[in-house]
Order: C-alpha cells, then structure tokens, then sequence
C-alpha cells in the first residue's frame, strides 16, 4: 500500500495499486490467497489454541476427574467438534467467502453470518484488554524482583499473608476473667493469647493483592466505574497497535507473523515442562492432573460430559466466523479435509500438554506452602494472573520465568485476536471489494482504533467486571444458537448430500464409507449434542458475578441487550429476505431456501457442470444484504 508504483512500466496499471495484497502467483487474483499452506495451517492453529487452552482447560480436567475426563473430551472432539469445524472450513474454501457472505448458500439464515460477526467483534473487544493485562505483567516482569513476591507496604493491607495468621484469641486478665479480643488488641496492650485459643484467618496471597490493588486497581463493582487506568490503557492501545501492524496487508502479512506467534508458545510450555519436572512436589501436581488421582467414577456425571462438550466447542472456535474467514483465502483444491484433523488434533493435544506445565508448578508450589495441590488450583483470570505467578515468585529467578509465561500468554492471544479481525475485514472485503482493494490498511487500522476507543471501558477500575460480563453473555449462547442454526441450515435445509458433492469438488470423489461418519455426525449426532449443551446452558443460567461481587440488574440488563443485539439479525434477515423474494409467502420462504444463483465456486474454472449456469453478479456487487432478491435462482 505504501510502494510506490510507476503506472507506465506496469501492465495492467488500471489495477496494480488495487491489488498489492495479491500475488501474482495467487489462483484467485481479486481476493488472494495463502502464500503457503504453513501460513494457513499456523494461522489456524493458532486461531483455535488460545487462552482456554491453558487457563480452563487443565483445571476442567482436574476438576472432572483427571485422566478420565480425557474420555468424554476425545468422544466430544470425533461427535461435535471435528464434524463442525471440517464442515466450516469446506463452506469458507469451497465459496472463497467470508462467513456472511457465504450465506448465499441458504439466504433464508443470512443472520447466522451477521450474529457470528457481531459476536467476534465484542470479543475482540474484551480479548485486547485481556492482551492488555498480558503486556502489563510482562513488563512488570523486568524487575530485579516480581513485585507481587511479597507483601509491599505501598499497596497490601494487613490481610496480605502467605500463611494464615490469627485475627483472633482467648486472653486472661485475671484469675477468672477469660475472654476473647482482637490480636491487634492483644498486641498492642502487651497481652498473651492463651495457647489453643487462636481463631486463624486465611491470608491474601501478594499476587492476589496485586492484581486487584495495583494491576487493576479494581472497584467495588459495575456501579462504581472510577478513572481509567493509564498504564492498561497504554498496554491495550500497544495490543491494537501489535494487531494492526500484523494486519494492514491482510493475510499477506499475518500469515508470516504467525510463524513465531504460533509456534513460540510451544517453546514456552516445553520449557516449562521440563523445569516443572525437576521441581519437588511436581509429582504430587501431576497425579492430581492426569494421574493416579484420576477418578473414573465421574464419568457417570452427566456435568462432565456437558464440560468436555463445551470445552470441545468453544476451544476450536466454531461458528465465530473465523474458521470461514481464514479458510476463503485457500486455493479451491486445497485439501480442507486433512487441515481440520491437524488442526482439531493440534489443538487437543497442546491443551494436554499445557496442563503438565501448569500442574507440575502448582505442585510444588503446594509443596513448599504446606497445601494440598487443591488448595492452590485456580482457573481463568484467577490461574493467569493470580495462582500461577505466585508460584512463579517462588522459583529461582522469578522474574524469568514470569517473562516467558507472560510472553507466552500474549503470543496466545494475539494468534486468534489476528483472526477475529481477520473475520471483520473479510466481511467488509466481501460487502466492498473495490473499497477493500484500494483502502485495506486504513480500514483495518481504523477498525483498530475503533475497537479501541470501545475497549477504553474494560480498562477503568470497574474494568473487569465490564470484560466478565462481556464473555458471560456473548461468548455463550449467541454462539450456540448460531451452530445449531448453521448445521441445520447447511445439512437439513440446502442439504448434507449436495454439501457432500461440493466438498467432492475439492478434494476428489471418496467412497461411501468414508462420508458415513460424517453424514452421521452432521445429521443427527452434532445437532443433538449442541441442542443439549443449548438447553443445559439455559437450565443452568446463572446470574453473573465476578468472585463474591453480584452484578447490578441494570449490568445484566446490558448484558441481555448485548446478546439480543447480536442474535436479532437472524429473524430480521430471514424476513427481510422473505419480503424482497417474489411470489405468495410460501413461495418466498421457499425461494429464501434455496441457494442463491450466484452460489458456488467462486472462480469459473472450478465450477464444472454442476454450477455452470452460476450468476457472475458477485463481480459486479457484493452488497447482498440490500440487493439478495436479485440473486435468487429462478424456480
């Protein structure tokens, strides 16, 4: 975008400054493709091996007894996972669109498209300030000494103990005078507590203190928003401005940058591994995760067969619209079917192995405390920035250790943040392709600092209870809705066996029995599986609250409002499509069903016979939400 061009020693020149995010060696030259297929691969790996991988993951296995929670997962993986992320990846290659205009497949759910889009924009939101807080503790990693190593009188208070101390004891003032006061009290009148009497009170680990007091400077609650707190605001506008130089030539440049994002995080947790193992009471951590502290007997527990579902679900980032995305820049022969096993299994597999680097730590942590490793295993928030750098802190040359397990965790978030913007542009490129061509870096730095300024919230003191209600309410059902909306749509209503047919364009016709997995999975099993974890989720529905600290009804009023903002489109699309459609209401809402004409390959030599009669209009515009009626074919 930057190069200067010399239009009268260029063919072509009417379009070379529209296309220099494209290759000459790129099959489809308006929208481009991968420069290789490791730039793909990586950029879906890591995409899919995010934060959960490392922060929920171990601690569900732990929680759903070890080893054998390893069962349901995998089960899940081959029932739920796989069969929609194969079935995402084929729709995004075989059309060479982004996940709202790839509903040209079935018009009538076009929604589904707009609600995956809305829902990875206020997730990209909060995920940046979660980056935001990565950079924050990298940088304060660079110390001589961890600044949560101990209590410091700048910002702990007296409840700030490793240990517990005692709040309270039994004194005597005189021969028959017994009665129990405060330690201060007792401190500060030169009295003695009488040995057994003491009343002890867990203490607040420094870490945790830090975290709130100094790291978040946390309020009361949503109600009280406070100041915006600069240094995160600075952290979160260096994240946007880390995503946006990664982006501003599209996949052309993110697809190079994850080389090292996604493959450094690797290093980092083998590192960690192996200085884990040598660690006293690692053993102890390990046996609580996967070993012999495993307990099959909760696989007769219907909750954790529901945990290992939405672990699967949400680890692999189905139906975000990301998967659709990455998978439009492919070459059309590229074979999708062999990404998604390396990818679904990739990200399984680096789940597992995080959890050896994370258990091994906290268990000797619990070593050297005197704890129990259950006294010590936290997840989310609470393992990243509170559990995991105390024991850090505890380790010979902390502060080292801290620098890679921070830069480890901003790798891993960068990685599906590049995506989730990737998903908003290649929408854009979709709806205004000649704009794309022209403006790619400005728009995408402009979507940067748009997000930005919308971030700006989640980094004042009430910050955090903005970024949990965020992920409460729109990282939850909106996305299930969506799957089970896409599945239907793609397999019972266009139909699984003309998908089938499409996929067999791709990568060659297969027998039988290779499709009588997948016919089974997306037929039946998969939708029942999401339906379940759907009706679970609603059952289970809890209001929101960030530890103790309950949400105001006005916060979860907002929240509601955000997912009903998110989910709307589908109903309203579906109608609006339906009154654009021509005929009686029957033959609209069939019309509505049926693919669009401009539905297929997107390059005419890939169409073949079976899509020979395909409508060229995508050349002439994209902009179907206004002009879909137009692109109906005829009955």
């Amino acid at each position: 975008m930057f190069l200067c061009v010399n239009r009268s020693k260029v063919k072509n020149a009417e379009v070379a400054p529209e296309n220099l995010h494209v290759n000459e060696n790129d099959e489809n030259q308006e929208r481009g493709n991968w420069s290789k297929k490791s730039d793909y691969l990586l950029s879906m790996v890591g995409y899919a091996v995010g934060l959960g991988n490392v922060w929920r993951f171990p601690y569900l296995t732990y929680n759903n007894g070890g080893g054998a929670f390893l069962i349901p997962y995998v089960i899940m993986l081959a029932l739920a996972g796989l069969p929609l992320f194969f079935l995402e990846c084929s729709m995004g290659q075989f059309s060479s669109l982004g996940p709202v205009s790839v509903w040209r497949i079935l018009p009538l759910f076009q929604g589904v498209g707009i609600t995956m889009v809305l829902i990875s924009l206020f997730v990209t939101i909060y995920y940046n300030v979660i980056i935001a807080y990565s950079l924050y503790y990298l940088f304060a990693s660079f110390q001589r000494e961890l600044p949560w190593s101990k209590c410091s009188i700048s910002w702990a208070d007296g409840n700030c103990s490793r240990s517990p101390f005692v709040t309270h004891c039994n004194v005597s003032i005189s021969i028959n005078e017994i009665f129990q006061a405060n330690k201060s009290w007792v401190d500060a009148n030169n009295l003695t507590c009488i040995n057994g009497s003491e009343v002890y009170q867990t203490g607040q680990l420094p870490s945790e203190q830090y975290w709130n007091k100094v790291a978040l400077q946390r309020s009361s609650g949503l109600d009280e928003t406070g100041v915006i707190v600069w240094y995160l605001a600075l952290c979160l506008l260096l994240a946007w401005l880390i995503v946006g130089a990664a982006l501003f030539k599209g996949i052309k440049s993110s697809g190079k940058v994850v080389y090292f994002t996604a493959l450094f995080p690797y290093v980092v947790l083998l590192i960690l591994v192996i200085r884990g193992a040598t660690l006293e009471g690692a053993s102890k951590g390990i046996s609580y995760y996967i070993g012999a502290q495993s307990n099959f007997a909760k696989l007769k527990d219907a909750e954790v067969w529901k945990d290992a579902a939405t672990q699967i679900f949400y680890s692999l980032s189905v139906a975000w619209g990301g998967l659709v995305a990455l998978s439009s820049y492919n070459k059309f022969n590229n074979n999708c079917y062999s990404d998604a096993i390396v990818v679904c299994v990739t990200n399984c597999l680096t789940s597992v192995f995080a959890g050896f680097a994370i258990f091994s730590i906290l268990g000797h942590m619990a070593h050297i405390s005197g704890k129990e490793v259950t006294q010590v295993v936290k997840s989310g928030f609470d393992l990243a920035f509170i559990a995991y750098p105390e024991a850090l802190a505890q380790l010979p040359g902390g502060p080292f250790w801290s620098v890679l397990f921070f830069f480890m965790l901003l790798t891993l978030g960068l990685d599906s943040q590049f995506a989730s913007i990737e998903t908003i542009t290649t929408t854009i490129q979709d709806l205004f392709p000649k704009v794309m061509k022209k403006m790619r870096a400005p728009i995408t730095l402009g979507c940067c600092l748009v997000l930005f300024f919308l971030g700006l919230i989640c980094v004042t003191q009430a910050g955090i209870y903005w970024v949990n209600l965020i992920d409460h309410f729109c990282a939850g059902w909106g996305i299930l809705i969506a799957a089970i909306l896409e599945i239907i749509g793609v397999v019972w209503i266009y139909g699984g066996n003309r998908f089938i047919d499409d996929i067999e364009m791709m990568i060659g016709a297969k027998r039988w029995i290779f499709w009588l997995w997948w016919r089974t999975c997306w037929f039946v099993i998969t939708p029942i599986l999401l339906m379940s974890i759907l009706i679970w989720s609603v059952i289970q529905f809890r209001r929101p609250k960030y530890g103790q600290i309950p949400y105001p009804n006005w916060g979860v009023a907002l929240g509601w409002c955000m997912i009903t903002f998110c989910i709307i489109w589908i109903p309203v699309m579906a109608i609006i499509n339906i009154i654009q459609a021509k005929g009686n209401i029957f033959q609209r809402i069939a019309t509505c069903c049926r693919p669009a004409a401009n539905w297929g390959p997107y390059l005419e030599k890939h169409r073949g016979e079976r899509y020979e009669n395909m409508s060229d209009s995508k050349k002439e515009t994209n902009h179907e939400i206004s002009n879909i009626s137009d692109s109906r074919k005829p009955e």
